[in-house]
């Protein structure tokens, strides 16, 4: 932790254009600011050495084209998009094609983010609703080794606060090229003995696209706090809607010929509108023996039009399908600590519950021609109800030595209602119980090692659980188990040793029994096989100097499917090697900048591996100036430069088949893809008063 501090209009703005936490003392007015992230020192922490966090500093200092982005600063991770600006990202961790977020949960002021039974993926992730600017800390865990996360965590998971005060109250206009516009205005008030935040954000966007995206985003939160780390309370508001029209992915051999060009589109007609309204009460008491309780309610709508084989299904109407989605999703969380000594031993013991349940009313699949219903394929209300409970402890045993052990266990209740299939509906029950266990060796000479190991597992799709016929064909199809259960296991070092420098280096391996999914875009259950993953991840944040910091992140992994099969063993779509480099100045005068390099190699497309998508690599560049004497404030002028080498790679790749007009009826076998976006500038200015 780096605390800055700087009196009167002289704010130490250290995140360039984004907003700080403060406090001032007395007539001096001090403003304090509190950095945290990978400069923070983790040694005696940090349970894993693929644990850590990200503040406010580091993530001001990355241009974004999306806000999903944010989460590539969770080494290894790449979020993609193969659509438009209002869906959800494509993510890809520890060669996982996480489509929008199976195997990886995320939380936001600690509402869950992921969403089960979904109507475009199970676990689907949609981070477009995060305030980049207002994110103090984002905390990640990767491995299914820690008794407080469940479902869609095998892979990892990342929790996301907001500050509770701002330093200053801000505004922000961003313009760039292809009609981007976004606004933001923020700022603190002290009301009732706590803190009162509130921000407001509106984007547009176009896009290079030969259809115009006409991204509206509309974005609100407010934050209330009340008491201090011993004691207190906060209620959390947010407010996100947003439409858009989307360019999805397109056949490499319409490219070719010359039928379209790289960001042109074979429908017309597709997009989708999405909103999320949440509200959230925590409570907390104690350190040590802290009491934690929190209280959440969401409502999430969405409507998404899409078509990725043009008239392979229809050749009359086309494949354009609609896939919508209504839920409430309520949710209480609660913990207790206790602490108490054996001996010369002090154990800390924590115990928890997480009971969630989400109210689908509507979940379906409709064919549709210029987003108009044809047809349903399937349509259905749904509920799923979830029981956490866990137990934790963890102890120092010698000087060198603390370990921690607990267990977890989680009941599920689905319950389906197919509209005009019953036999599709029914009710299902399962439970799992899952082992955790670490242990931590040290610090010698700066240095702590690790072993981890822990059973995790992810939630299939309810409709998938109750099913009996295939909603398109009619034939009986199997049912699949509702919990698919994982292992893994992880060794690791951590060392601050050389001054300046964090490093931290992780060997994993990652098992499922099967990787179930619903397939939403088809309206039926397909079970995958076994698979195995293991890997290697090597991070360093190094700061030489007081002006420069210098960060490197590499990842290898293998994937394979573990049976038997004259198919192959390749994963789909499992990338081998990321890379994420960057270089960040930041002068006394106000004077910064910081160029980044983002690598994700080639991955197979079909499991014998005969068909691979090219790697992808971008470089993006940031440079900027704060006037910190500014009157009444601090301004501060900023310049983006995304896909500063003008890259033409791919953003994303598939391989399937398709059928444009006058192909054979049975469609092409080809590679799909979803360009990467031209280079394009953006500038802000930001001022703080």
């Amino acid at each position: 932790m780096r605390v800055l501090r700087r009196t009167g209009l002289a704010l130490a703005l250290a995140t360039w254009g984004g907003v700080a936490a403060a406090h001032e003392t007395d007539d001096e007015r001090v403003e304090e600011l509190v950095v945290v992230g990978r400069g923070e020192n983790l040694i005696g922490v940090a349970d894993a050495a693929s644990a850590g966090k990200v503040g406010q500093a580091e993530i001001a200092r990355v241009p974004f084209l999306r806000p999903g982005e944010v989460l590539e600063r969770v080494p290894g991770l790449i979020a993609t998009q193969h659509s438009a600006g209002g869906k959800a990202n494509q993510f890809f961790l520890r060669g996982f094609n996480l489509d929008h977020g199976t195997d990886f949960s995320t939380s936001l002021e600690g509402v869950p983010l992921n969403l089960p039974t979904h109507g475009h993926g199970q676990g689907y992730l949609d981070v477009n609703l995060l305030i980049p600017e207002l994110i103090e800390v984002l905390e990640f865990r990767k491995g299914p080794y820690y008794a407080d996360v469940g479902d869609f965590s095998s892979a990892g998971t990342a929790s996301i606060d907001y500050f509770d005060r701002l330093a200053r109250p801000l505004a922000q206009l961003s313009v760039g090229e292809f009609d981007f516009y976004r606004g933001l205005a923020a700022g603190s008030h002290s009301i009732g003995g706590g803190d009162l935040l509130a921000a407001a954000e509106v984007q547009f966007y176009d896009g290079p696209w030969a259809r115009d995206e006409n991204l509206q985003k509309y974005n609100g939160i407010a934050k209330g706090s009340w008491g201090d780390e011993e004691s207190g309370f906060s209620l959390f508001a947010s407010l996100y809607w947003a439409e858009w029209d989307s360019t999805d992915q397109i056949p490499q051999r319409a490219v070719r010929d010359g039928t379209i060009d790289r960001f042109d589109n074979l429908d017309d007609d597709l997009g989708g509108e999405t909103s999320r309204y949440s509200a959230v009460a925590s409570f907390w008491h104690g350190v040590e023996n802290r009491t934690s309780v929190r209280a959440y309610v969401s409502r999430y709508d969405l409507d998404l039009w899409s078509n990725f084989t043009y008239f392979l299904d229809d050749p009359v109407n086309g494949d354009e399908f609609q896939q919508v989605d209504r839920r409430v999703v309520l949710g209480l969380d609660a913990s207790q600590g206790l602490t108490h000594s054996l001996g010369p031993v002090h154990l800390h013991h924590t115990f928890g519950l997480q009971l969630r349940h989400d109210n689908i009313n509507d979940v379906g699949l409709f064919k549709t021609a210029e987003r108009q219903r044809l047809s349903t394929v399937r349509q259905d209300e749904v509920g799923v109800t979830s029981l956490g409970l866990y137990w934790n402890g963890e102890s120092r045993l010698t000087d060198w030595a603390r370990a921690y052990v607990g267990v977890r266990g989680d009941l599920y209740w689905f319950d389906v209602d197919a509209i005009g299939t019953p036999e599709n509906g029914g009710s299902e029950f399962e439970g799992i119980v899952n082992p955790k266990v670490g242990v931590v060796l040290g610090p010698w000479a700066e240095t702590e090692l690790y072993a981890n190991y822990g059973g995790g597992f992810h939630s299939n799709d309810a409709r998938g659980t109750t099913i009996r016929v295939d909603p398109v064909s009619g034939e009986p199809v199997d049912r699949v188990d509702p919990l698919v259960a994982t292992q893994g296991a992880e060794l690791g070092a951590r060392t601050t040793w050389i001054p300046g420098l964090q490093s931290s280096l992780a060997l994993w391996w990652l098992e499922l029994d099967s990787e179930l999914l619903f397939v939403g875009d088809a309206g039926n259950t397909e079970a995958n096989r076994p698979s195995r993953r293991y890997g290697l991840e090597l991070a360093n944040y190094y700061r030489p100097l007081e002006w420069l910091i210098l960060d490197l992140d590499f990842t290898l992994t293998e994937s394979e499917f573990r049976d038997d099969d004259p198919a192959g063993d390749d994963i789909p779509g499992a990338i081998e090697t990321t890379v994420a480099a960057g270089a960040a100045v930041e002068f006394d005068s106000g004077l910064f900048g910081s160029m980044r390099v983002r690598h994700f190699g080639a991955r197979p497309l079909v499991e014998d591996g005969s068909v691979k998508s090219d790697p992808t690599t971008l470089v993006n560049l940031q440079a900027g100036w704060s006037w910190f004497e500014f009157p009444w404030g601090v301004l501060t002028l900023k310049l983006d430069v995304l896909n500063l080498l003008d890259s033409k790679d791919d953003d994303i790749t598939y391989y399937y088949a398709s059928r444009l007009q006058g192909e054979p009826a049975e469609g092409v076998e080809d590679i799909h893809f979803h360009p990467v976006e031209p280079r394009m500038v953006r500038g802000t200015v930001a001022w703080q008063f």
